[in-house]
């Protein structure tokens, strides 16, 4: 990389001011945020989705709930209990297309189950499935002008991205969606006057 090209730092800082523009555009949706956080209150028990490195982000938003005490579980591993009415089911999916994660939404939703969708896509078939979406785009972005499954996308190698070097292959709403679910995190922290010395309790001691 030569002195005149992008650093490292500087992607970092663009990286950066894109999420503090998603932070101020969902303030203006605070409702959805407020929607979500509350659904996750209530729940019985929460799963969690999501496909590919979302998949990961839905990973991290299960354990950390798993650290405050709720009751989580992610789809697919192999001890995850029934899903029944009462229960909550959290998605991550920027292109809110992604066909496993659409099958699984759906499957939960016929087992009467409530959906919170973390999207970056206003208008897929699993905003239009899920009873709470919060979006962590806008019209502009990619996902909107191409609202094609994530294993699609795996498949013939076509990534959606700002530019084909800054934050490629959905990176943006992944960073996002890790930020905003931990932010989500420090607000049920607060709510229940979580205590830091039990959520150390149930950090593993196992690895």
């Amino acid at each position: 990389m030569s002195e005149e090209g992008p650093t490292i730092s500087g992607f970092m800082l663009r990286m950066a001011e894109n999420i503090s523009q998603t932070s101020r555009l969902l303030n203006q949706r605070d409702a959805a945020a407020f929607f979500f956080f509350d659904e996750i209150l209530k729940a019985k028990r929460i799963y969690v989705t999501g496909a590919g490195r979302s998949g990961f982000v839905a990973k991290a938003f299960g354990m950390r709930l798993m650290h405050l005490g709720f009751e989580s579980y992610v789809v697919g591993e192999t001890i995850t209990p029934a899903l029944s009415g009462g229960d909550t089911l959290v998605a991550f999916s920027g292109s809110g297309e992604t066909n496993s994660v659409v099958d699984i939404c759906e499957t939960a939703k016929d087992l009467s189950a409530r959906i919170c969708l973390v999207t970056a896509s206003r208008n897929s078939r699993l905003s239009r499935i899920a009873d709470c979406v919060v979006n962590l785009g806008d019209t502009t972005a990619p996902y909107e002008k191409t609202p094609v499954g994530y294993e699609v996308h795996q498949i013939t190698g076509q990534y959606r991205s700002v530019t084909s070097s800054f934050a490629p292959l959905g990176a943006l709403f992944e960073t996002a969606a890790l930020i905003f679910s931990d932010a989500v995190i420090s607000a049920l922290m607060e709510a229940r006057h979580s205590d830091i010395d039990e959520m150390k309790k149930r950090l593993s001691n196992v690895q």
